[in-house]
C-alpha cells in the first residue's frame, strides 16, 4: 500500500478530531472515522484496525477531562474493566479470522445496526432507569451487567460503532444516573476496549501507521476539548447528526456493494 500524501493524513487527523469529539460528548464517533478511512482507499478490515488505534488515545483525552465525574462512580462499577479486556480481546481475535470479503459485506449491517441503536438510545436508557433494578444495583444486576459487558466488548473489538451506547445501556441497568460520570466510565471501558484490540490488530500487521498516528493526534484533541464543552452544549443537535451521517454512509455501502456485484 503507497504511503499516503499530506491530504489524506489531514483528512484522517479531522476524521479523528470530530470523532473524539462525538464519542466524548454522545458515542457514535465511529460512524464517522471509520467510513473516512474506506473513502481513503484502506481495505474495510485494516481500516477498522487503524481506526480502533487511532481513536484509541481520544479515550485518554475523555477521561482526562471527566476526571472529576470518573473519580465519583462507585469502585464496584470498575470491575467492568476486567470483562471489557477479555471481551476486547476475543472481538478483535474474531475480525482477524474472518474473511475480507465476509466483512465487507457486514459493514453496512454493522453501521446500520449501529445508528439505530443510537436512535433508540433515549428510550431505551429511560426504560431502563425506570426499572427496579436501576434504583440500586445489587448482585443480581452486577452479575447481569458483567455478561452484557462481555457481549458489548467482543462486538467493540470486533467493529465498535455503537459501543459506547450498549455500555451507557448496562450502566443504567446497574444503577447510574449520572449522564457525565457514565460517560466517563464509558471512555474508560472504551479505552481498555480499544487498547487490547489494538495491540492485537498491531501484532497481525493489519494497522496503517501513517493514518493511525495522524488519528491519535486528532482524537486526543477531539476527547478532550469536547469533554469540558459537554457540560454546556445541547446535545440533541450532536445526536441528530450522528444519526444523519450513520443513516446516509450505511446506505452508501449498501449501495457500494450492490454496484460492485
Amino acid at each position: 500500500m503507497p504511503a499516503p500524501d499530506f491530504l489524506h493524513l489531514g483528512c484522517a487527523f479531522l476524521a479523528a478530531l470530530l470523532a473524539g469529539a462525538v464519542n466524548s460528548v454522545a458515542g457514535g464517533g465511529t460512524m464517522i472515522s471509520f467510513p473516512i478511512l474506506v473513502a481513503l482507499g484502506l481495505p474495510p478490515i485494516m481500516a477498522n484496525a487503524t481506526n480502533t488505534v487511532g481513536i484509541w488515545p481520544g479515550s485518554v483525552g475523555s477521561i482526562w477531562g471527566f476526571r472529576r465525574e470518573l473519580a465519583k462512580v462507585p469502585r464496584a462499577m470498575r470491575w467492568l474493566v476486567l470483562p471489557a479486556l477479555a471481551g476486547g480481546a476475543a472481538g478483535a481475535m474474531l475480525l482477524r479470522l474472518t474473511p475480507p470479503g465476509i466483512f465487507e459485506r457486514l459493514v453496512p449491517w454493522l453501521i446500520l445496526f449501529a445508528t439505530v441503536l443510537f436512535i433508540l438510545r433515549q428510550p431505551i436508557q429511560k426504560r431502563l432507569r425506570s426499572t427496579e433494578g436501576a434504583a440500586k444495583a445489587g448482585p443480581g444486576w452486577m452479575t447481569f451487567a458483567i455478561f452484557c459487558q462481555i457481549a458489548v466488548a467482543v462486538y467493540g473489538g470486533y467493529f465498535g460503532a455503537g459501543m459506547s451506547i450498549m455500555m451507557l445501556s448496562i450502566l443504567g441497568v446497574v444503577g447510574m444516573t449520572d449522564i457525565l460520570e457514565m460517560s466517563a466510565m464509558t471512555s474508560l471501558l472504551a479505552l481498555v476496549i480499544n487498547g487490547v484490540a489494538g495491540l492485537l490488530f498491531a501484532e497481525a500487521g493489519l494497522v496503517a501507521w501513517p493514518y493511525a498516528l495522524a488519528m491519535a493526534v486528532g482524537a486526543i484533541a477531539g476527547g478532550y476539548g469536547a469533554a469540558g464543552f459537554a457540560r454546556r452544549i445541547n446535545k440533541k443537535y450532536i445526536q441528530r447528526f450522528v444519526i444523519l451521517i450513520g443513516l446516509a454512509i450505511s446506505v452508501a455501502m449498501f449501495v457500494r456493494i450492490f454496484l460492485h456485484r
